[in-house]
Order: C-alpha cells, then sequence, then structure tokens
C-alpha cells in the first residue's frame, strides 16, 4: 500500500480546492470528507488517508473483528375496486405477457428502481408551489412539467417505442458507452458532449456538478417532490482479464491494487453523492461497483475485506449524521445473500429506535423467494430490535439469473409486488408475509413505473398508516405517473405517501453507460414507454390548443 496522510489533519484549504465544503464542520466531520468526483483521474494521499481513517475508526470502535458497521449516529389502502383493478390490469399488460415471452430481456414494469429529475428545463416551471397539496381547483398531472422536457420526453419515448428507430439509436449510444476515441468520448469531444447533453442526458441525469445537481434537485421540490434519491453514475471498469474471474478470491498482490483501484474511487464517489444530498434524501449505493474484492466477498457470503469495510463504516457514519438514507441495491442472485447479510448488519447499527431508517435493502418482486426473504427480515427486526427499511422493485436481474427462481409470469409478479407493500403498508401480517407478535418498525420506498401500484400505495397511505412510505419513479421516465402522485388525494389534510425522484449525476461520459441501460429498459418496457409517449403527446396538442384558445 502506498503511504498515507491523515486526513484529519489535512488543511482545510486544500480540501476546498477540491470542491469540499467545510465551513462549519469539525474535525471528524471534515475527516470523512474525500475528494470530489471530478478530481478522481489522480488519486493522491487524500484517498488512501480516507481509508486509514476509516481503518482506525473501524478498529478502534468494533465490538468484534466480524463487525461489518463499527460506528453510527443513530439520529436521522383500502385497495381499488375489483372491476377498477381488472381494468389497469388490462391496460398495463394488454396480453398477459409472460415475463420470459419472445424478447430476450423482456422484464418486470421496473427494471432498476429509484427517481427521477427534470435538470435544468424546470427552470422554466411555473407551477405555484404546493399546489399539489391541494385539490380545491384540480389540475392535470402534466401541466407541471416545462414544455421543453414534455417535447424531450415526447422525442425519447417516440424513438424508445419505434421498431425502425430504436435499434439504430441504441447502437450509437453502445459505441459512444464503450468508446476508447477521444472523438467519441463525450468528455474529450465538445461536440459529442453537446449533443448529448441537450438531449439525452438533460432527459435522465441530474447534472455534472454540485450547481447543476443542486439545481435540478431544488425544481423538483418546487413542483411538490419530497426529495431526490441520488446515485453516482460512475462505474468501476474491471480489467478484461478479472471479468472472468470476477468473483475468485484476489490474491495478495492483487489485493493492494484492488484497493487503490476499484475500493477507494467508489467510495470517494459515495461520499460525494452523501454530501451533494439533502437531509431526508436517499443516497443509492452498488456495492458490486467497488470492485472485485466485493464481488468475491458477497460470492461467498463472507464479511467484507477490512478496507472496504472501513470506507462502508465511513460512509454509513457521514450518511447517518447528515440524516441521509442509504439504500443498497439489489443485484443477481448469486451475489444477493451476501447483499443481505451485509445490509441487516448496517440496520443493526443504524436503524436502531427509529420510525424512519437509515439503512435500507432492495427486494426484488420477480424471485419467488422474496416473501420468505422478507418474513426473515422481519422476524429478526422484531427479535433485535431495528427498523427494516425496505426498497421493493420488480426485477432487474432476469437476464442473468436462473428461471426457476422467478414467477411463471408478470401478473404473479405484479401481485407479488403489491401483496408485500399492502402487507409492510398495513403492518399486518398475512398468508405471504408471516409473523406473529407486533409487527415491527418498518420504512419502505415502492421503486415502481407501474400506476396501478402507485395508487393502490396511495390509497392505503391515505387511509391512514404507521410506516414511513415513498413512491419513486426514474428520472425521464413514467412522468405521467410520478405527476398524478402529485395531485392524488380529495382531503389535503390526508396523510400521503411521499414522492421522490431518482437522480443520476456525473459527466456526460461517466453516465453514458447508465443512459444506454435506460435505452434498454425502455425497450424492454414497449407498453409502459408507448403510456408515456402518448401522455406527453396528448399533453402537448392541449398545451398548443390552448395557445389558439381551444384547450
Amino acid at each position: 500500500m502506498p503511504p498515507t496522510t491523515s486526513l484529519t489533519h489535512l488543511p482545510r484549504r486544500a480540501l476546498a480546492k477540491r470542491g469540499l465544503a467545510t465551513n462549519g464542520l469539525g474535525r471528524s466531520e471534515v475527516a470523512l470528507l474525500v475528494v470530489a468526483p471530478q478530481q478522481h483521474r489522480g488519486h493522491d494521499a487524500v484517498d488512501s488517508a480516507f481509508i486509514q481513517a476509516g481503518s482506525r475508526l473501524h478498529s478502534t470502535a468494533a465490538p468484534t473483528s466480524n463487525s461489518l458497521i463499527t460506528t453510527g449516529n443513530a439520529s436521522a389502502t383500502a385497495t381499488i375496486t375489483a372491476q377498477q383493478a381488472a381494468q389497469q390490469q388490462q391496460q398495463q399488460q394488454p396480453h398477459n405477457r409472460s415475463l420470459h415471452s419472445s424478447t430476450p430481456h423482456s422484464r418486470p414494469t421496473i427494471a432498476n428502481p429509484s427517481v427521477l429529475p427534470l435538470s435544468d428545463s424546470f427552470a422554466a416551471a411555473s407551477a405555484p408551489a404546493g399546489a399539489h397539496s391541494s385539490m380545491a381547483s384540480p389540475r392535470i398531472p402534466l401541466s407541471a412539467l416545462p414544455t421543453g422536457h414534455i417535447v424531450r420526453s415526447l422525442m425519447t419515448t417516440t424513438i424508445s417505442s419505434s421498431p425502425t428507430l430504436l435499434p439504430p439509436s441504441l447502437m450509437f449510444m453502445s459505441v459512444l458507452a464503450n468508446a476508447t476515441s477521444p472523438l467519441l468520448n463525450p468528455d474529450r469531444n465538445p461536440l459529442v458532449k453537446w449533443g448529448l447533453k441537450t438531449t439525452f442526458y438533460r432527459q435522465f441525469c441530474a447534472g455534472e456538478n454540485s450547481v447543476e445537481v443542486a439545481h435540478t434537485a431544488k425544481q423538483l421540490r418546487s413542483l411538490g417532490f419530497s426529495g431526490i434519491i441520488l446515485n453516482y453514475a460512475r462505474e468501476i471498469v474491471l480489467p478484461k482479464e478479472a471479468k472472468s474471474n470476477a468473483l475468485e478470491r484476489v490474491s495478495p498482490e492483487e489485493h493492494a491494487r484492488c484497493i487503490a483501484e476499484e475500493v477507494i474511487p467508489w467510495a470517494t464517489g459515495q461520499m460525494e453523492t452523501v454530501r451533494l444530498a439533502q437531509e431526508g434524501d436517499f443516497v443509492a449505493v452498488k456495492f458490486s461497483g467497488a470492485g472485485r474484492l466485493a464481488l468475491a466477498a458477497l460470492a461467498r457470503r463472507e464479511q467484507p475485506p477490512a478496507e472496504l469495510a472501513a470506507a462502508l463504516d465511513a460512509i454509513c457514519s457521514f450518511a447517518a449524521s447528515r440524516r441521509i438514507r442509504l439504500m443498497f441495491d439489489a443485484e443477481q442472485f448469486s451475489l444477493q445473500r451476501g447483499i443481505d447479510d451485509w445490509v441487516l448488519q448496517m440496520m443493526r447499527r443504524y436503524n436502531t429506535n427509529l420510525e424512519t431508517p437509515i439503512i435500507y435493502n432492495t427486494y426484488q418482486c420477480y424471485l419467488k423467494s422474496t416473501p420468505e426473504t422478507i418474513s426473515e427480515h422481519l422476524a429478526l427486526a422484531q427479535k433485535e430490535g431495528f427498523t427494516l427499511g425496505a426498497k421493493l422493485v420488480r426485477g432487474a436481474y432476469m437476464g442473468m439469473d436462473s428461471r426457476e427462481l422467478m414467477w411463471d409470469t408478470k401478473t404473479e409478479t405484479d401481485i407479488c409486488f403489491d401483496s408485500i407493500a399492502r402487507t409492510l403498508l398495513k403492518r399486518e401480517w398475512d398468508s405471504d408475509i408471516t409473523g406473529s407478535g407486533e409487527f415491527p418498525n418498518v420504512g419502505i420506498c415502492l421503486a415502481t413505473h407501474n400506476a396501478q401500484s402507485v395508487r393502490l400505495a396511495q390509497k392505503i397511505s391515505e387511509s391512514g398508516t404507521k410506516t414511513d412510505v415513498s413512491i419513486a419513479q426514474l428520472q425521464g421516465m413514467a412522468d405521467e405517473v410520478s405527476c398524478e402522485l402529485l395531485t392524488t388525494g380529495e382531503d389535503a389534510t390526508a396523510q400521503k405517501a411521499k414522492a421522490f425522484k431518482y437522480l443520476t449525476w456525473g459527466t456526460t461520459g461517466e453516465c453514458m453507460k447508465y443512459l444506454l441501460r435506460r435505452a434498454q429498459e425502455n425497450k424492454d418496457a414497449v407498453q409502459r414507454t408507448r403510456d408515456t409517449r402518448d401522455a406527453m403527446r396528448t399533453e402537448l396538442v392541449r398545451r398548443v390548443k390552448g395557445m389558439f384558445g381551444f384547450a
């Protein structure tokens, strides 16, 4: 390992040069800050100091050598009628499509949950703040969005739902996402960057730096969203020779290189993302982004290596001190049991005696085992006295998981998702989520683009629930569902689910793989994409008619 420098003794002036605000922070808080992502390309002693500081914290505070989390600041439905449900189900899936239809990558309604912002163009939005909280003067949900966003969304959904336009678009984006030539790198070619940033990037991403991210988040909140789920787009690229054996143990010779080239950049990005978020927001974290050390340990259900554990300790402690919630993504089933172990250990540290948890695990409802898994985790929460944080998604790894692990049809996945959501919202045991005694504290985030699931959750929330519930959609997708959530409810005083948008931030080049996945997701969910396209077209026509007095 290269020599390290104590971060606690690093001058604030040096941190300021790296884009880190330290005003009002104590020495311990400064010690948790790391270099801004735009400075990542030259990892120096500050990066090593980050791990060193976390290692000291890990070694001095850990009650046992196997403890994953060593320090923490633990502060922080009535249903639709059968007829309505049938109509909604018919609209959502007109052909009652199987999870695995003729399309190789067909998947549930949402591939990867989170939340969505609408970028700089929100500056043009003129909806009065708080308009969503009262139904005294009902308004059309999409009327809150600026016209520029409507046009951009119509363009992207038209391309994504077209069998003629989508294939060449995907090919072009794939070339850019994997390009090695400076001419095709958006971060090095100004012309390519301008073309992407004014179209797809602005549609799906939050910004390249703290100023742009803050502006996007502010505009979202002005529309009535409770907050954001923020994710850093940069991905760790494994060497070709490492991809084939990524789940194997790393040799001692490779260990130091993995720390320097994989763990530290990943941890640095997560810390900066927590710094950009505001109190009450979420930060989405993906363990596999930490590289080979994380993958190997997860596959074997082992504790994380000491350096990775120290990095996790620092990230969680920093998030808890700022009351930022961490949302750990689900991954392929071969890694998921290990992920569950790590996240439950963090919940034991940070979710004690909290109605609103700090740590959230993700549960994929296309897996048959999910109801049993949640039942087991609820039993642990009940026995050990911590709050379970649960993010529900339909699923994202159908192309990688074994077919026998999944429900046979999309309808069964929808039923599983809604059943679990209902149980957690009402805090009542049933035949799927089994248990006895008092239901433990739980906080949930429903990450879905399915309008029926959103309406069901909103109905239950309005009828009264003790559960802290958030509902989220991806930025640039399913805006008609998000905006309907903001305007739902006849009683302005009724309790409502909190609406969030999933924002990904990073340079245009760093976001390319994320943008490619969003395009592929739209391809796999053609009907949903068409629904959004039709909603945007109707809203645009309404506005044009209004200009001539015909609305």
